[in-house]
């Protein structure tokens, strides 16, 4: 998928938004790091779920028992497809009724639309090794607030871009211009369409490139679609929300029954999960 072209010109890794760890990590006595293997924290609770299911699936009894997780977090292939029956008996999720659908097309006016386009400015605040993430972040949120408050027509909003942003399209003020979902990495789309919000948003968004304060001065919602034309689009993403919502609530019951050692997981210590 395309990138904005202000965004191109910086490298696709710029560098892990989390400390290191180097202590071995264990799930009910398990390792799941090698010693002195650095991981970031989100590969570790990665690893740290994977290994919580491994186990349920040995313990409902598709999985046997001398099945062993595999080097640097690999899994055999029983392990998973053990897991896959697993979730899909502890995981039902029925179909999304229509009145469900329709509130989400309602609530939701622009998330299937035809030729959506924003036009953008941004402040970028690239993350880069051995960068004080801690401290970049207050910065970033610190300039956030002064640009939400400002009311100059947008002349510190460009000041900033040229003080601050790691993006060459700093010295144009922060202007990307015009840009489709198809010009922006996916995990910072997904943070400016779909929306009716102008100006800076309320919060950072945060993409591979690091932490965006970001500026939506103008929008085009393009065609929106009538119901008919994505009611199975909306089926499956009520499917997937629900899922993940699902899976989530597991691994808290299976953290809140597990020796966890080393990893950040949340955990619930009842059966009922809110």
């Amino acid at each position: 998928m395309a990138q904005a072209p202000a965004l191109a010109g910086l490298p696709p890794d710029v560098g892990d938004m989390n400390r290191v760890v180097a202590e071995v990590a264990r799930i009910n006595g398990v390792a799941l790091n090698a010693p002195h293997e650095l991981l970031d924290e989100e590969a570790l609770r990665q690893r740290a779920c994977t290994e919580l299911l491994r186990q349920a699936a040995q313990q409902a009894g598709l999985l046997a028992l001398d099945d062993v997780p595999g080097v640097e977090g690999a899994i055999s292939a029983a392990a998973s497809n053990a897991i896959e029956q697993l979730l899909d008996r502890e995981l039902p999720i029925p179909d999304p009724s229509e009145e469900a659908c329709r509130r989400y097309h309602d609530a939701h006016p622009a998330a299937h639309a035809h030729g959506e386009r924003v036009q953008l400015r941004h402040v970028l605040f690239a993350v880069t090794p051995g960068v004080d993430v801690k401290l970049l972040r207050l910065r970033a949120e610190a300039l956030l607030i002064e640009l939400r408050c400002a009311d100059d027509g947008g002349a510190k909003f460009a000041q900033a871009a040229a003080q601050w942003s790691n993006c060459p399209s700093g010295q144009q003020g922060g202007e990307l211009g015009w840009l489709s979902r198809a010009d922006c990495a996916p995990e910072f789309a997904r943070e400016v369409f779909g929306s009716a919000e102008i100006g800076v948003l309320a919060r950072l968004v945060h993409s591979r490139f690091g932490l965006h304060v970001v500026e939506v001065v103008a929008r085009d919602p393009g065609q929106q679609p009538a119901f008919e034309e994505v009611r199975q689009a909306i089926a499956l993403t009520l499917r997937q929300q629900a899922w993940v919502n699902a899976l989530r609530q597991y691994l808290q019951l299976l953290a809140g029954a597990a020796v966890v050692e080393g990893v950040a997981l949340d955990a619930a210590d009842s059966p009922l999960v809110q």
